[in-house]
């Protein structure tokens, strides 16, 4: 009797439209069947991330423990898939090999999806990013433009160097400014700590970011104008793991339908970087 009534009322919430908005599919574990089996039999996701890119990922000053909106989505992703999640902190430059190796099944840690990065991996898209330049706060520039012949610093891992290239060949030699000068650097972090220092004129990194790093030091460093690319930060996978990525990017639907994911953005000041729909290697169904 109970599971007639269960399904007369689950045939009810389908005529009434509620079923298709997704709201049906907010209970626990409901991508589990889509799960790969191994994945399901173990229980766990093994989850690589950088820690050192807050308020993505970062440890706590207090605790050590990972924190962060992508260490709250992962749970709350696995916690849906009916999983719990093995979390790894590795350097930038081990997150890809990793994955590969099979040593994590998954990386969730800032990453942006390129094109050149779909060909070796896949991507569930889960937020707005873009590059963004700032200096200090004395600085003499005003404004990107302001850059043209500069030393502008960025973490050699991750796609800024050329968006940085690009930007300076439309913005300043285009325009016959001299080009920017791009400075690696070891991580954001390093690239902050250079413009401190007076080694470099201004830095760029993720606009998702920025902000959290202003407030740690207020009054220290000034945006310059607004993020002068658009992406989006995706979860990444192998591509022999095609399974697993559908099973995720249905849990984060799921999450987006029932508020979980408004809320954890939100709890990081980032719901204007919020993305409306899940997108797969860019694209959306």
């Amino acid at each position: 009797m109970l599971a007639r009534l269960a399904a007369v009322a689950a045939a009810a919430l389908v005529t009434s439209g509620l079923a298709s908005s997704g709201l049906v599919a907010s209970g626990l574990a409901a991508s589990a069947a889509e799960v790969p089996d191994a994945v399901r039999q173990a229980g766990t996701l093994h989850a690589s991330v950088n820690a050192i890119y807050p308020p993505m990922e970062y440890k706590d000053a207090a605790t050590g423990r990972l924190t962060g909106l992508d260490i709250d989505l992962g749970e709350a992703l696995a916690k849906r898939l009916g999983l719990t999640v093995a979390w790894s902190d590795s350097a930038f430059e081990q997150l890809i090999p990793s994955l590969k190796t099979g040593r994590a099944d998954l990386l969730i840690s800032g990453l942006t999806d390129t094109p050149a990065r779909r060909d070796t991996m896949d991507f569930v898209d889960y937020l707005r990013t873009g590059p963004q330049f700032y200096a200090l706060a004395a600085s003499p520039a005003k404004a990107a433009e302001d850059l043209c012949g500069l030393k502008v610093g960025t973490s050699r891992s991750t796609s800024f160097p050329a968006e940085i290239a690009a930007w300076s060949q439309a913005h300043c030699v285009a325009a016959g400014k001299p080009a920017i000068v791009v400075v690696p650097a070891e991580s954001t972090v390093d690239a902050r700590a250079q413009l401190k220092q007076g080694r470099i004129d201004a830095a760029v990194q993720g606009s998702e970011t920025v902000p959290y790093a202003m407030s740690l030091e207020p009054g220290a460093f000034r945006a310059l104008g607004a993020p002068f690319a658009t992406g989006a930060q995706g979860i990444a996978f192998r591509k022999d793991e095609a399974a697993l990525r559908d099973a995720v990017a249905d849990a984060l639907r799921g999450l987006m339908a029932d508020g979980t994911y408004g809320t954890i953005v939100a709890r990081y000041g980032l719901g204007g970087n919020a993305v409306g729909s899940v997108a797969v290697n860019g694209a959306h169904p």
